[in-house]
């Protein structure tokens, strides 16, 4: 009897640690080769430390994860960290009371945490005007273009053709059409792409007031002449089949990835994906550029997400986010999770042990995405976008831009309208967080 009683409370001190384990729920928008990343650094962080223990759940898309957010803390029952990629910054500034900054849980926790090591293209996207941090940065990426080199040389094109600018990517695109080429041009994300940073890298406003940093009173100016001109150009591609139309997201990411499509204009987060899927020889280019416009290029502008911390948790999960969010940015970390997956290293250490690694020697490219971003020091209309409901503006953009491909509006009649209709939602926006 006595040594069943000893085993059973031997069992129970095994089972249950001297001190509990704090829980922190992180919820995301990851699937695929990109969750299994996460799942690995969350398998790295718990099993680096016995105090905490974080929980990733998957909550569907970025559009997902964020109304699920949402939901949840207006129910009392938000998870510690939510995952919410660029587009909902402005949303998730205005929502007072669900949200405590990064520098506040820092300070808070007496953790050491230096928001300069962040690299400041980055960075400026999740700062406020004064330098503090609200959310950390954890996936961000920049669009660039993917060139499956098996498709150029079966339609005799040297695969190492310069693509440097929309006038050769033009021409390139008419050989491989003319070869019997199905699908010579694909594109990922098309209005973040071929407007927000069309308009960045060729120096132009996509919208006014710093294109929304400089508060709530912007108003969309994404149809102008640049704009204008490359969605035109883009209609016209589509007409003659030169650019195949596929998707809102990144449904195109599959034609590439098969080695249907030749070229591609995608986040450098495709890396993940296209290296563990393409059976043909690709390579990354930059993203090209119009060689008419004046001070182009400039320089690209950051998509992914930033990690938000959920306001009315215990001091205890927040000494846990704390530690967590340290640990993600670690240099170690951070390189690793830049070279397996093609984000951007978000700090410039994780940027500088990439390179002592040898990894871009060994992956020529790969850093093509932090030099199109850091090239040039940022003006207001390359620093990044801020502006409210602008989920549900793309969502408008995405609309119109569907009409000129499928050939049933003109560039500058859709732009003019995405405009029209994508600034009511914007004073609706300033009205509710005036």
């Amino acid at each position: 009897m006595r040594h069943t009683m000893m085993a059973s409370i031997a069992a129970m001190m095994a089972a249950a640690p001297a001190v509990a384990q704090t829980e922190i729920e992180f919820w995301h928008a990851f699937t695929g080769r990109l969750g299994e990343l996460v799942a690995e650094q969350v398998e790295t962080f718990n099993g680096s430390q016995s105090d905490y223990v974080v929980t990733a759940t998957h909550k569907g898309n970025y559009s997902e994860t964020l109304n699920a957010g949402i939901a949840a803390f207006r129910a009392g029952e938000q998870p510690d960290i939510l995952m919410v990629f660029e587009v909902g910054t402005a949303t998730m500034m205005a929502a007072e009371g669900a949200i405590k900054p990064v520098y506040e849980v820092m300070v808070d926790a007496g953790a050491d945490f230096d928001p300069d090591a962040f690299i400041g293209s980055v960075k400026g996207y999740y700062t406020t005007a004064d330098g503090q941090m609200l959310s950390m940065p954890f996936n961000s990426s920049t669009p660039v273009l993917w060139v499956n080199r098996d498709a150029l040389e079966a339609a005799d094109i040297d695969p190492d053709v310069d693509l440097t600018t929309w006038e050769q990517v033009g021409e390139v695109l008419d050989t491989l059409k003319a070869s019997g080429n199905d699908c010579p041009l694909v594109t990922a994300w098309q209005s973040w792409i071929h407007l927000e940073n069309l308009s960045a890298y060729h120096n132009v406003p996509f919208a006014s007031e710093a294109n929304g940093f400089g508060g709530v009173g912007t108003e969309l100016e994404l149809n102008g002449p640049v704009q204008a001109k490359h969605i035109e150009t883009m209609g016209q591609w589509a007409e003659d089949g030169k650019f195949i139309y596929t998707g809102r997201r990144n449904e195109g990411g599959a034609n590439f990835r098969s080695g249907e499509c030749a070229l591609f204009t995608e986040s450098s987060a495709g890396y993940a994906g296209i290296k563990s899927e393409a059976t043909f020889d690709f390579d990354v280019r930059p993203l090209p550029y119009w060689s008419d416009v004046e001070g182009a290029p400039q320089n690209t502008i950051i998509g992914g997400a930033s990690l938000w911390v959920m306001a009315g948790q215990s001091d205890a999960e927040y000494e846990g986010v704390a530690a967590f969010l340290n640990f993600l940015s670690s240099p170690e970390i951070q390189a690793k999770w830049h070279q397996d997956t093609g984000y951007l290293p978000i700090t410039q250490a994780a940027a500088d042990l990439t390179r002592e690694q040898g990894f871009y020697e060994e992956n020529p490219g790969t850093d093509i995405a932090v030099k199109q971003m850091t090239a040039k020091e940022p003006t207001e209309n390359s620093k990044g976008l801020r502006l409210g409901s602008f989920d549900q503006i793309r969502g408008i953009i995405d609309e119109e831009l569907e009409a000129v491909w499928a050939g049933d509006k003109d560039a500058q009649a859709a732009l003019d309208s995405a405009k029209q209709r994508g600034d009511e939602l914007l004073r609706r926006f300033e009205q509710a967080n005036r």
